[in-house]
């Protein structure tokens, strides 16, 4: 929605669904354009997939939408996976949009790349005392509680809906990571087992 705001020249982002959607219908090809373009340099094919609502709930389109997915990673390509905006906005953010997908394909680890280091205690921003937390065992009220406090200053969701994303990792046994994206290093360290960021996990690291 954000690029086709820009491509269309609007003065804001729309309030109305219809011009998000339309909005979301011009942008789409240039966010595709991007990223084809980009990982061309590195050779690598990249696909689009903009699911609904639907197709997280809907056994049959849920089946379809898996199937697609892991054969898509069969034959090398990349998934550039997206919530379909010109038909509904339901899911909302790509924090519980990529939980939901890790949850489809049964996916051994989830990481999300944020502005920030990971969950703190407090925001790092206004309180510099605050202690990254590098493990999370569960979603209780406490854990609520510092995700309120310690929301991203940037991005659609902040850390209240990395939260979302970690109960429902948590709830299929998904490994789930919040990882600073500055560091592209970051997430060797993650594959290679290190220590990076928060981990939700039942197990202890």
């Amino acid at each position: 929605i954000g690029m086709g705001v820009g491509k269309l020249g609007l003065r804001e982002r729309p309030k109305d669904i219809p011009s998000k959607q339309a909005a979301a219908a011009v942008g789409q090809c240039e966010l595709m354009y991007t990223y084809d373009k980009l990982f061309s340099e590195y050779h690598h094919t990249v696909a689009q997939l903009l699911i609904t609502g639907d197709d997280t709930t809907n056994d049959t389109r849920r089946l379809n939408f898996t199937n697609t997915l892991n054969r898509l990673l069969e034959l090398g390509a990349l998934p550039i996976i997206n919530e379909n905006d010109t038909d509904e906005i339901v899911i909302g953010d790509n924090d519980t949009l990529a939980a939901i997908v890790a949850r489809s394909v049964h996916a051994d680890m989830l990481i999300l790349l944020s502005d920030i280091d990971g969950l703190y205690t407090a925001d790092p921003h206004t309180h510099p005392e605050a202690k990254l937390l590098h493990h999370v065992a569960g979603i209780d009220d406490h854990i609520r509680e510092i995700a309120g406090i310690s929301s991203s200053t940037q991005g659609t969701g902040g850390m209240v809906t990395k939260l979302h994303a970690a109960d429902i990792c948590l709830g299929c046994g998904c490994k789930m990571v919040i990882a600073n994206g500055n560091n592209p290093g970051n997430l060797y360290d993650i594959l290679e087992g290190k220590t990076v960021g928060t981990t939700f996990s039942e197990e202890r690291l």
